[in-house]
């Protein structure tokens, strides 16, 4: 269940609330009673980092994983390629 972040307009007074997303808000401020209280967007507590979260964790084993913490790159650089000569051109004449 997710933890919601509310705030009274009438007194100011911020609380969280653990409730599931069907729950319907609170109307009515704890401290003061008011039925001024609206749900704050937040920012998520939490970050994906490290060697070991990729973005395809729970996609079936065939698909290619792609690691998120080393900006998304899995594939080794590739050896430059020798340069193709120029074709030869025989001198007319």
């Amino acid at each position: 269940m997710p933890i919601y972040a509310f705030e009274c307009s009438a007194c100011g007074h911020a609380f969280d609330r653990l409730q599931k997303l069907s729950d319907a808000d609170p109307t009515d401020c704890p401290a003061c009673g008011a039925p001024q209280v609206r749900r704050q967007v937040t920012a998520p507590s939490f970050r994906l980092a490290g060697g070991g979260w990729y973005e395809t964790d729970f996609k079936k084993d065939g698909d290619k994983k792609r690691n998120l913490a080393d900006g998304g790159s899995d594939a080794k650089p590739k050896a430059a390629e020798p340069a193709s000569k120029p074709a030869e051109t025989k001198p007319a004449g």
